[in-house]
């Protein structure tokens, strides 16, 4: 690695680390009581924890407040989203405040204030080999993507946006992102995708591709 990366890493990581310990002193209280609102109304644990991929794809464990019951249907299949999405759920999403345990994630060094987005463990092998490049930085509770549509706009400029990210951060990039982070929470902008809870599945170019062909079989 090379001494200015290295020197830009580490004044990544000293910006996290300043910016998140006061942070979660202050949020202490509010986390405690959201914990306790969202075992009452939704039910426990109040932690949603998940595997998603991390610098250079390597696994780790995210964690953020439940938005959703576990409900099933008669066949024992969890409901979709849309069904067990709480209007607790939908409250804390709007507000983003169900993504705050995250910032123990970036406590423990497995994300960083900034950065591309988590996403899941299945599309590591459905990228394309420009879009895998945003696994080069640490992902973030925030990010370029965030704050230029969120869930509004198709993966692929997510994609454009995160690799964009990936070759021109910086710690005023940063800085930027996350005022801009502020004001998109209080506009409430980008939150989901038109009839989705949050957004459709990725399937990459190869899954779009046979979802045209049956839909195309389909119509004929």
């Amino acid at each position: 690695m090379s001494f200015c990366k290295s020197r830009k890493n580490f004044i990544k990581r000293f910006f996290d680390l300043t910016a998140t310990v006061p942070s979660v002193i202050i949020l202490s209280p509010v986390l405690v009581l959201i914990g306790i609102r969202v075992r009452l109304k939704i039910g426990s644990p109040a932690l949603f924890r998940q595997v998603r991929p991390g610098l250079r794809g390597r696994s780790f464990t995210i964690y953020k407040f439940r938005t959703m019951t576990d409900e099933r249907g008669e066949n024992g299949n969890l409901l979709p989203d849309g069904e067990r999405l709480t209007s607790l759920g939908r409250f804390l999403r709007k507000t983003s405040m169900d993504e705050l345990p995250e910032l123990f994630n970036v406590l423990k060094g497995d994300m960083s204030l900034v950065g591309p987005r988590p996403l899941l463990m299945r599309y590591l092998n459905r990228y394309t080999p420009e879009q895998s490049r945003r696994h080069e930085v640490k992902p973030g509770i925030t990010g370029w993507a965030q704050v230029n549509g969120r869930n509004a706009i198709t993966w692929e400029q997510k994609f454009e946006y995160d690799v964009w990210y990936v070759d021109n951060q910086s710690l005023r990039l940063d800085m930027k992102i996350i005022a801009l982070t502020i004001w998109k929470i209080l506009k409430r902008e980008g939150i989901s995708q038109p009839g989705h809870a949050t957004a459709e599945e990725f399937m990459g170019l190869n899954g779009r591709k046979k979802a045209q062909k049956a839909q195309d079989g389909f119509k004929r």
